[in-house]
């Protein structure tokens, strides 16, 4: 691993058409490590006219119908040869990745790699698994609903775990037989880059997948006003989110399904099975990857009964973690992406303590000396709903606790925010999961851990943490159109 974290990184141009090519205006971007502020190498920052070219790049390809009527059967040797050429990097992909983004590598050799070979071999299963319909009509009828694929699809994905999220939006628009154009986060694209290289090698055709790096705010914005472009999908902030949809409003009216985040609350009564066991898991929810996860457990909502004997374990939890280079395999949380989004969690937890909340553990930089952007596993108590660190995400390892007297009193906080995207409860009474499991409005409730949800089931967010699934068979939905054929006979 040392050699691979010691290598240089080639410069990165655009991936369009099966060719590497440079932005149409020559300009590039520099990738800075956050492991230590050093200059990594450069990608191309794309500009609309590159978007174009990517986007007449896919439809060719999906008109040619070399991938769009290929065989379900051919597909699907694809999409496990692309599987296995990522198990076989994987080591590789994870360290290039931390390079870029600064997850620890204990984490990101799974998340990455691990999830992205994991997800396109389950699409691969999948894809001629799904059948069409026959309606049930009047005998002198016969009504056929088919699945067609959309045509071509734009996919922006930030820049926590690009890998991972990449493949949740590629490998089901593959597997219906679509064309795509990535558009990777500007903080994080090498191990995309690397992806779609690697998707070449294994027999994808030219065109069916292009990668455009560069500013969102540029490309990210021609290919949300891209008239070509059917299906728009998005994992990032409400914000960006709100963009896309006036895009598309501006444009074709493009579908577009939105991944926004949240605000996840952990939910611990005095009832919990294991409190030490509890806590321990609740830190690697909120603090793993320096709290850079949608469905971090930001929200500590503990019954009051426990509340400081569970605030001090995880207090223990987060002072014993160790936070430093993420390439080293003992680290437990790596680097915070970039200096801007450092800066940003040192703000919210500054507003946190001016609005009232007690600092109880971290809320300073860590390692100056290193020149890379780490931040300490920070835990803030007396939060109370109304404030500003219980409502806005911080996307950082930042955790505000806040107690509660009743399940209802549980429930009505849990739901106090604007999001929906997930959720844990801690509880050793079989009935009230269930009802919690009910009561709370997010697509993702946890009972008595936190996380690990595979490719069998759906991650979606409720209200404005987005819409559309990600992961499950119902991903594939986004991915095509039904046409209903209606026969007289």
């Amino acid at each position: 691993m040392d050699a691979l974290a010691a290598a240089p990184v080639a410069a990165r141009g655009l991936f369009i058409g099966g060719r590497w090519v440079a932005a149409a205006n020559g300009a590039v971007l520099p990738v800075t490590s956050p492991i230590d502020g050093q200059r990594l190498t450069t990608i191309a920052d794309a500009g609309a006219a590159d978007v174009d070219a990517a986007v007449a790049a896919a439809r060719r390809a999906f008109d040619a119908g070399l991938w769009s009527r290929a065989a379900p059967a051919e597909r699907k040797k694809v999409l496990h040869r692309i599987a296995d050429a990522i198990e076989r990097e994987a080591l590789a992909l994870a360290v290039l990745g931390v390079r870029d983004n600064g997850t620890e590598i204990s984490m990101a050799i799974k998340a990455e790699p691990g999830s992205a070979a994991g997800t396109f071999r389950y699409y691969a299963e999948a894809l001629d698994k799904i059948p069409g319909e026959i309606a049930p009509t009047a005998e002198n009828v016969l009504g056929l609903v088919h699945r067609e694929p959309v045509g071509v699809v734009g996919a922006i994905v930030p820049w926590n775990f690009p890998l991972m999220i990449g493949a949740w939006k590629i490998a089901p628009a593959l597997a219906a037989g679509n064309s795509v154009v990535l558009k990777p986060s500007e903080v994080a694209s090498l191990s995309l880059l690397r992806l779609a290289e690697i998707c070449a090698e294994c027999g994808l055709p030219e065109g069916v997948l292009n990668v455009v790096t560069g500013m969102g705010a540029v490309s990210g914005e021609a290919l949300g006003l891209h008239p070509d472009v059917d299906v728009l999908v998005f994992t990032g902030s409400g914000g960006v989110g709100r963009r896309l949809l006036d895009y598309s409003a501006r444009s074709n009216l493009k579908r577009v399904y939105l991944e926004l985040g949240g605000k996840s609350p952990n939910v611990v009564f005095a009832d919990a099975p294991d409190l030490k066991q509890a806590a321990r898991i609740s830190a690697a929810g909120i603090f793993r990857n320096s709290g850079q996860v949608c469905v971090a457990g930001s929200r500590l909502l503990v019954e009051r009964a426990v509340a400081e004997e569970f605030t001090e374990l995880l207090a223990a939890e987060a002072r014993a973690m160790k936070v430093g280079n993420p390439l080293r395999l003992d680290t437990q949380a790596g680097a915070i992406a970039s200096e801007m989004q450092l800066a940003r969690v040192a703000g919210m937890v500054a507003q946190a303590t001016d609005e009232g909340a007690a600092l109880v553990t971290g809320g300073e930089r860590l390692l100056p000396e290193t020149g890379g952007s780490y931040f300490a596993p920070t835990i803030l108590a007396g939060v109370a709903p109304d404030m500003t660190i219980a409502r806005e995400e911080v996307f950082g390892p930042v955790l505000g606790v806040i107690p509660f007297d009743t399940e209802a009193d549980a429930v009505r906080i849990a739901n106090g925010t604007d999001y929906g995207l997930a959720a844990a409860v801690w509880t050793g009474n079989l009935s009230r999961a269930h009802r919690m499991v009910r009561a709370i409005d997010a697509g993702v409730v946890h009972v008595n851990t936190y996380g690990g949800a595979d490719n069998t089931v759906p991650l979606g967010g409720h209200r404005q943490s987005g819409n559309g699934h990600d992961k499950s068979l119902h991903a594939m939905d986004k991915y095509v159109n039904l046409k209903t054929a209606w026969i007289q006979l």
